[in-house]
């Protein structure tokens, strides 16, 4: 994994999963746990393990949280709410979660008073503790790899966090409404996360996962993308190679129009060169002959038709599919391009069996 990462070619296909879930874990696999589950199937491992922060009690004293459980709904929903105070005013959210997933149903920025409140109170970290890291680390031994995700109110990146604190829509329509007030708070996400990550020297994670959904060209346009995530992109992305970590791009939908810019962007790889069939974009082929000699790649793999309504006979090709798409250009860890929650165990070990087979 660590050679693919490098954008080089292992001995074989190196091959993960894109985060094990718990209702997968629960319901398919007895409750064990993401090492054993990547034991089960004779997998490379990829653990995902971020910094535990420290605060200091001044900040968290101007950051109240009053967060109520308000039973289940007609649906069998768990709903909660939440109230935050702070000196100069309250922030309200609003969500659900199943035993599949959770979501929210109010975001916590309404407009741009809101955002003040949070940029003004929401805590920002004194002090980074990478002894859960550590631990995945010697944990692991040559087994595979850590992966974190950086400091930021949302997925990885400041558009993404952006569209995780308003919701993507009205994230879009101030981008194009008011591009001052969305720079501004772009700039503000970006100088908390740069300010956190100047703690990170001396990580033992191998890798961190930055962009997002949000990002991607079945989201926005490439103008956007230039004009609200590239610059942005990039200083984070000079901020966590100076610590050290590989950095792997995450484009969870359209990417084909993107590519050239994620090389401009200082990642290291891309991911999860999601298929149309997913509701992506993405020609592997077509990715790796363009860029491929850039960037390393993970994913690719459908994990609908391979894993959760597929065959073992269907994993196999499909792994196969994704091995000679990428196999004459770079590096390449192949992985389903998003999580699943369904699928006999027989698709898991085919997909592991199959990658195993894959020989440079």
């Amino acid at each position: 994994m660590l050679i693919a990462l490098e954008n080089g070619r292992p001995d074989r296909l190196p091959c993960q999963v894109h985060g094990w879930m718990n209702y997968y874990l629960d319901n398919y696999l007895g409750g064990i746990d993401w090492y054993e589950a990547y034991a089960k199937f004779g997998m490379d491992y990829a653990i995902y393990v971020s910094p535990d922060y420290t605060y200091a009690d001044s900040d968290l004293a101007k950051w109240q949280i009053d967060r109520r459980d308000l039973g289940v709904d007609k649906q069998g929903n768990h709903v909660w709410e939440e109230t935050i105070t702070t000196p100069k005013g309250q922030l309200h959210h609003a969500g659900a979660h199943n035993e599949i997933t959770y979501w929210e149903t109010e975001h916590l920025i309404k407009d741009e008073a809101d955002f003040e409140l949070w940029d003004k109170f929401n805590p920002i970290p004194i002090a980074a503790n990478f002894e859960k890291i550590q631990a995945a680390r010697d944990k692991l031994g040559d087994k595979g790899i850590v992966r974190s995700h950086p400091f930021s109110p949302g997925q990885g990146s400041p558009w993404q966090s952006f569209c995780m604190l308003v919701d993507v829509e009205p994230a879009i329509m101030l981008a194009m409404d008011e591009p001052e007030f969305v720079h501004h708070a772009l700039e503000s996400i970006l100088r908390r996360t740069l300010r956190v990550t100047e703690m990170w020297q001396g990580t033992p994670a191998d890798m961190v996962e930055t962009g997002g959904g949000a990002g991607s060209n079945t989201v926005i346009s490439p103008k956007m993308f230039a004009e609200f995530c590239l610059p942005y992109d990039q200083q984070q992305h000079a901020a966590l190679r100076a610590v050290g970590v590989k950095i792997v791009y995450h484009l969870c939908g359209g990417l084909m129009h993107m590519l050239d810019m994620v090389t401009q962007n200082g990642a290291h790889g891309l991911e999860t060169m999601t298929p149309p069939s997913m509701g992506g974009d993405c020609d592997l082929r077509e990715a790796s002959r363009r860029v491929g000699d850039r960037l390393f790649f993970i994913g690719g793999f459908d994990q609908n038709a391979g894993l959760e309504r597929g065959t073992p006979a269907a994993a196999r090709k499909l792994v196969f599919d994704c091995f000679e798409a990428t196999r004459d250009h770079g590096g390449y860890i192949l992985a389903p391009s998003d999580h699943f929650f369904h699928g006999a165990p027989e698709n898991l070990q085919a997909f592991a069996d199959a990658a195993r087979e894959c020989r440079y």
